[in-house]
């Protein structure tokens, strides 16, 4: 008899949260990713472009840990017209010893929104100066919100700034995150206001056209994009990755096909196989993060598969201490 234990959003939520904790859990698999034999497919992406919609499948095996994961994240980016989130989703925990299924993490996204979070703050941590204070992001979504709250988990952050193309739902998140925060936030505008000043700016949009531009950008600033995570999107103009003083993938493969890279790539600014460092290698120690502090550099995160092994890890973990979830046999 085989049996599983099924994890509904609500506990999920329970058990888990956008906290140290977290980062640390995110931080630990990009390490891995440097310093073990992950396996890591590349992405699985299936398009519905009748309804905006995209479904990415993402997993990865680590040695040492006893599970991976098998993660399932639909985008719909029409959603919000009809009152729905824009993602949605789930992720199967299986044993690496059997591959007998451990767990479904009925998430809807949480745990990608956790783990895409994470990420951003463990970028900041290794490429921002340590006393950045000033956070401009572009985007008024999930995550958006939650970028700016991974943040202050890793930098002394006191003020923010808030754009997108819907300048009401800008303010709207702005006038929230204040009240939750208890620090200023303000809606601009005009994205390049929005920067003027900032010490880490973060893209969270599925933009297929570039939102921020090389010559906006100041000596010290750091950018990390987080929406390009399929080959037509695009928030960085491709000439600053190419002038970026430097440029750090989460894994290079990805960005090498679908990330800001790929652009500055298709366009002729980068090589094709210039070699950069990855996240993990900064994590590790095996490659140098910011050399000083006007330098301008920039973090392209497209979203591995061992981030979604390590957050179903930690959650499933937590499960079984706290003896939630439900029990399903076979």
């Amino acid at each position: 008899m085989a049996w599983m234990k099924i994890l509904t959003e609500r506990d999920l939520k329970s058990l888990v949260s956008l906290d140290a904790d977290a980062v640390a859990c995110v931080e630990n698999a990009f390490h891995a990713l440097a310093t073990k034999a992950v396996v890591m497919p590349p992405i699985l992406r299936l398009d519905i472009p009748e309804y905006r919609g995209e479904v990415d499948v993402k997993a990865a095996y680590v040695p040492g840990i006893e599970g991976f994961a098998i993660k399932i994240s639909p985008g719909f980016f029409d959603n919000p017209k009809i009152g729905l989130p824009s993602t949605s989703g789930m992720m199967v925990l299986l044993s690496s010893r059997t591959g007998q299924v451990q767990a479904l993490l009925l998430d809807n996204g949480y745990l990608t929104d956790l783990r895409t979070a994470a990420a951003g703050a463990v970028a900041a941590k290794h490429l921002s100066r340590p006393d950045s204070a000033i956070a401009a992001i572009f985007g008024a979504g999930i995550q958006a919100r939650l970028q700016l709250k991974a943040l202050m988990l890793v930098r002394p952050i006191r003020e923010a700034r808030i754009w997108a193309r819907d300048d009401a739902k800008a303010k709207a998140l702005a006038g929230e995150l204040t009240a939750e925060l208890g620090i200023p936030v303000t809606a601009f505008a005009d994205p390049k206001a929005a920067i003027a000043g900032a010490d880490i700016i973060v893209t969270t949009t599925p933009s297929a056209t570039p939102i921020l531009k090389a010559d906006w950008l100041a000596p010290g600033q750091h950018i990390t994009a987080m929406g390009s995570d399929a080959e037509h999107k695009n928030e960085l103009e491709p000439a600053l990755i190419a002038n970026a003083g430097l440029y750090i993938a989460d894994s290079l493969n990805q960005t090498r096909r679908l990330g800001e890279l790929h652009h500055a790539i298709t366009v002729g600014l980068v090589g094709s196989a210039t070699e950069f460092a990855e996240l993990g290698q900064l994590v590790a120690g095996q490659k140098p993060g910011r050399s000083d502090a006007g330098q301008v550099t920039v973090a392209d995160l497209t979203g591995t598969g061992i981030q979604d092994t390590a957050i179903a890890s930690l959650a499933h973990d937590r499960a079984r201490a706290a003896g939630a979830g439900a029990v399903f046999e076979s």
